[in-house]
């Protein structure tokens, strides 16, 4: 049995990386980090990934892998998933170099805009994940070693504060007779088109709205009229150039399916049990998405997290979440599904996402510039999810993902879960919205489908049956549900910050959001 180090993180492939001393960031124009910045957050939401899949029930070990420890008894230690941390603050440093080089000036307030609208996103990230954080006095290098922490709830306030600044600068922008530098030829994500950044951030904004819960006192819950991501957008996707050389893959496809010599990516981890209930017909019938997405669909193996024996399936090369047929790895690639290639685009907020947030708003009565009903927003996410798995990495589509889509609802029209006019009341209608994102999100952005079973409850788990529940089987957890709340602060910060640190436990310590 091969030993695996648990807590196994994506490796940061730093050739867009613009610092080597972390304290004293080497001297570049604004236009000029803003690609590579945004191309570390791509590397840092792998990470992020790979954590949510891990905690959050969309994985399980496989077989032929011992040694994992507190991933699978959630009895955190600091070390567990520490390298969250560092590349987010490494990350935002690069976002408030760009603030700070940019503040001020009307002919850069583009690309100021974007960098706040960008740490706006990291920041939300950590508070998700750690609850308080550093936040004030961060960012400061050696002017600040052991910045204090703030209280996540102020955080959340500021960071909407943040996207409105950024959104009137763009708007002022646009209206202006003078209009700011372009970034087109440094904007790796929207190519320059700001009011694509506006729509951007009006769906952080109202993720952070959401999640929030009534729980922060916002200074503005009103949306910029443009709206948010949509499909005549698309999904907002990080692409560098991506490529099958050294160190210039797509991080996930790096992480999971093969090495840019061919080499088998990260085998330690299969499909959970529990998430292939929403495909196999368990719960949910879905041979599309199971199709564009796995390896071998329906035959796919899985594990419930914490089982071991010698019956549990390996992983084969390229992963089972690489559904194409040529496994070797240099020639791989031009797939659907969620690995799609070493040159395909990272999604840094996918339109089906967007979609279901707004038609959570919908339901909870929260204001926005949307004219669609909860249910067509609803079915537009599960549109845009179909969408976004049946494209190649060229952003075609194989398949017919409208067919598809349709023979979706119609398999399971008796179920409120995906036929929304069988969700009476508004904590069915909840469900049935949580449960599509979750499917959604899956190894995508799974620490988002982790954050959102936290805030809701959904999707439903129960028992101790690997169909039922995504609970570890060997789970310390005191819970009802089995499940830990959260992990801990990383050893780094221990270490470092120690007096700053707050007190925190893996079954719980709360994030202020989460039930």
């Amino acid at each position: 049995m091969i030993f695996l180090v648990a807590a196994v993180l994506s490796s940061c492939n730093d050739y867009l990386d613009i610092n080597e001393n972390k304290n004293k960031p080497t001297s570049a124009s604004a236009e000029l980090v803003l690609p590579q910045a945004l191309a570390a957050t791509a590397l840092v939401l792998n990470a992020y990934n790979t954590y949510g899949m891990q905690i959050g029930g969309y994985a399980a070990n496989a077989g032929g892998y011992g040694g994992f420890n507190e991933t699978v008894s959630y009895k955190y230690t600091p070390n567990n998933y520490s390298n969250l941390w560092p590349v987010s603050y490494d990350n935002l440093e690069d976002y408030q170099y760009i603030i700070n080089q940019t503040d001020g000036d009307d002919a850069n307030a583009y690309v100021n805009s974007v960098a706040r609208i960008m740490k706006v996103y990291g920041f939300q990230l950590l508070v998700d994940t750690y609850n308080n954080v550093p936040y004030t006095n961060a960012l400061q290098g050696l002017a600040n070693l052991t910045p204090g922490y703030d209280n996540a709830i102020s955080i959340y306030k500021s960071l909407a504060d943040e996207l409105d600044i950024a959104i009137a600068a763009i708007e002022k922008g646009l209206a202006s007779p003078i209009a700011p530098n372009s970034i087109s030829a440094n904007d790796i994500v929207f190519k320059g088109k700001m009011e694509n950044w506006i729509k951007l951030a009006n769906t952080i904004k109202l993720r952070l709205v959401i999640r929030a819960n009534g729980k922060v006192t916002f200074t503005n819950t009103n949306f910029d009229a443009l709206g948010f991501l949509t499909k005549d957008e698309g999904d907002a996707l990080v692409n560098p150039g991506y490529t099958r050389d050294n160190n210039k893959q797509n991080p996930a496809w790096n992480t999971w399916a093969f090495s840019n010599t061919g080499s088998a990516g990260l085998k330690s981890w299969i499909p959970s049990t529990f998430i292939m209930t929403f495909y196999d017909g368990t719960k949910l019938t879905d041979n599309g998405r199971g199709k564009a997405m796995y390896y071998q669909f329906p035959s796919t193996g899985t594990n419930q997290l914490g089982y071991e024996s010698t019956g549990i399936p390996k992983s084969p090369d390229g992963s089972f979440w690489y559904p194409g047929s040529e496994r070797k790895g240099t020639l791989a690639g031009s797939s659907t599904g969620v690995l799609k290639g070493p040159e395909a685009g990272y999604p840094l907020f996918t339109v089906a996402e967007s979609n279901f947030l707004q038609a959570e708003a919908k339901v909870v009565g929260i204001s926005i510039p949307v004219g669609e009903t909860a249910k067509d927003l609803f079915e537009a996410g599960i549109l845009a999810s179909f969408k976004y798995l049946y494209q190649l990495p060229n952003g075609t589509a194989s398949g017919n993902y409208t067919t598809d889509e349709a023979a979706y609802l119609s398999s399971n029209s008796s179920s409120y879960l995906v036929n929304f006019d069988l969700a009476t009341t508004q904590s069915e209608q909840i469900e049935a919205i949580i449960t599509q994102k979750y499917i959604a999100l899956n190894m995508i952005h799974s620490a988002e489908g982790w954050n959102e079973y936290r805030r809701t409850g959904f999707p439903k788990v129960s028992g101790i049956a690997p169909e039922t529940t995504f609970a570890s089987k060997v789970s310390q957890s005191p819970r009802a549900d089995r499940l830990p709340t959260r992990i801990l602060y990383p050893s780094s910060e221990v270490q470092y910050n120690g007096a700053n640190v707050p007190s925190a436990d893996s079954f719980n310590s709360l994030i202020f959001w989460a039930k």
